[in-house]
């Protein structure tokens, strides 16, 4: 029988760590750990854990400004099509879009 009574302190201390990182994280940096959580999960045929992600991804989205509304409308235009890919399990596509919309954003971000 398989205990976790060892790995319980190695576990604690990751999400100890992982705490840690996302709090001292800035917005640019939340972002691209979103894109390579839905990434991963989408590697891994995740459906749920995409889509939420993805969601995650829509929440962040701002249509209070003019001068982004144009941008949060065709990326959320973006993210309802992977979540729909999600559920029709079209895992490539909708990781090829995301991977392509993490490298724009890793690039805009390091011209700053």
């Amino acid at each position: 029988m398989y205990s976790t009574a060892y790995a319980r302190p190695a576990y604690n201390k990751a999400n100890q760590y992982l705490a840690k990182e996302i709090l001292e994280a800035t917005p640019q940096q939340l972002l691209i750990k979103i894109y390579d959580f839905a990434i991963v999960n989408c590697q891994k045929h995740d459906m749920v854990r995409t889509n939420n992600a993805i969601q995650e991804l829509i929440n962040s989205l701002s249509f209070d400004r003019p001068d982004v509304s144009e941008i949060s409308n065709g990326l959320l235009r973006l993210y309802k099509f992977c979540q729909d890919q999600m559920r029709q399990q079209n895992y490539d596509i909708v990781h090829k879009i995301l991977s392509e919309l993490r490298d724009t954003w890793m690039s805009a971000f390091e011209k700053k």
